[in-house]
């Protein structure tokens, strides 16, 4: 099976939509790894918590049951941590401040939907759905009184800004790791831009969503090589090791496959999102970024220049996961943007 893994990985890292084409080309190893996938492989691993604290669930009426993690060793301005999305995100990415925070304030860390252990069911997955997660997270959840701070990562941070946008009274500052959403310049899409893009999205899911390869099509995605692969790209040394072993547990769960397919066929990104959404907000906003092979931030100057209540600190070196590699600083330039808008 390390050949048909092989071969295969090497198509995904091409694919640009098609499994069938996958199939096609591949033949008999797609078939291999596809046996492979439903008989040698174990999809309901043991999950340990990601993270060492107390642990809760809640309904939400539109994104189902949400797992959270909770410390409140302090008091304090509550703290929300919000981790990215990808084929196995889970709170794990925000452990390091999670850590770092716990015994100075209240910190709150979702399993957003379809991740570690919040709901996994076969549904409609939408930047929607994850906007209500983390509003009815704020509105029923967090009991502190006052407005939190939202520290999010990656495509995290579009969730959160259109949450801070749906609650401003509720979220006082916001942080962006890595942001999706800055990278293309120009204007707005145009309609039959985004008309287009909302067809190929709407195409490349059902392919990835025929049975019969959609199963094995995923087990590539979180194969150990797979994993370490893309991990490194977000690290300028090693991987975490502990997020690597955590990546390939979470992703070995009943319904794992179902967000992070959604995810890959482009339907969780907000179209326009700077103009329609990061433009919009109010609240004092920082990105932290440095170098990332996943997005870019050709936008971030002009945005930087045009609003007044975005910053900026770049942590070097660093590809995506500051928390993990610059931990020391990445805590700095969070203290530092919000004590200096402290009332």
């Amino acid at each position: 099976m390390q050949q048909q893994e092989r071969d295969l990985q090497k198509v995904v890292t091409l694919v640009g939509g098609s499994l069938a084409g996958l199939v096609a080309v591949l033949g008999g190893a797609a078939v291999g790894w596809g046996a492979y996938s439903a008989l040698a492989l174990d999809h309901q691993l043991p999950l340990e918590p990601a993270i060492a604290a107390e642990q809760r669930r809640f309904r939400s009426e539109t994104a189902g049951e949400i797992h959270y993690y909770l410390a409140r060793e302090a008091s304090g301005r509550p703290l929300v941590l919000v981790h990215s999305i990808n084929a196995a995100a889970s709170a794990y990415e925000m452990r390091p401040l999670f850590d770092a925070y716990r015994t100075h304030r209240p910190v709150y860390a979702p399993d957003l939907p379809g991740f570690g252990f919040s709901e996994r069911s076969d549904r409609d997955y939408s930047p929607a759905l994850y906007t209500a997660a983390l509003a009815d997270l704020l509105t029923n959840e967090v009991q502190e009184e006052g407005a939190v701070d939202i520290v999010a990562l990656s495509l995290g941070s579009e969730f959160a800004a259109l949450a801070a946008l749906a609650l401003p009274e509720r979220i006082r500052s916001l942080t962006l790791i890595s942001p999706s959403g800055l990278g293309r310049p120009g204007g707005a899409f145009s309609a039959e831009e985004r008309a287009e893009r909302a067809q190929s999205s709407a195409r490349v899911l059902r392919s990835f969503s025929v049975p019969l390869w959609s199963q094995p099509f995923y087990d590539l995605l979180v194969s150990p090589p797979s994993i370490r692969y893309f991990l490194k790209q977000s690290f300028v040394g090693e991987p975490d090791a502990g997020l690597v072993a955590y990546d390939y547990r979470t992703a070995h769960q009943p319904g794992a496959r179902f967000a992070p397919l959604h995810f890959v066929s482009g339907k969780l990104f907000t179209r326009d999102i700077r103009p329609t959404v990061y433009e919009r907000l109010t609240q004092p906003v920082l990105v932290i970024y440095d170098e990332d092979n996943f997005v870019s931030f050709d936008q971030l100057p002009a945005l930087l220049k045009d609003h007044t209540n975005w910053h900026e600190a770049r942590i070097v070196p660093t590809r995506g996961l500051p928390q993990f590699e610059q931990l020391p600083a990445t805590i700095a330039a969070l203290d530092h943007f919000w004590s200096a808008r402290e009332n």
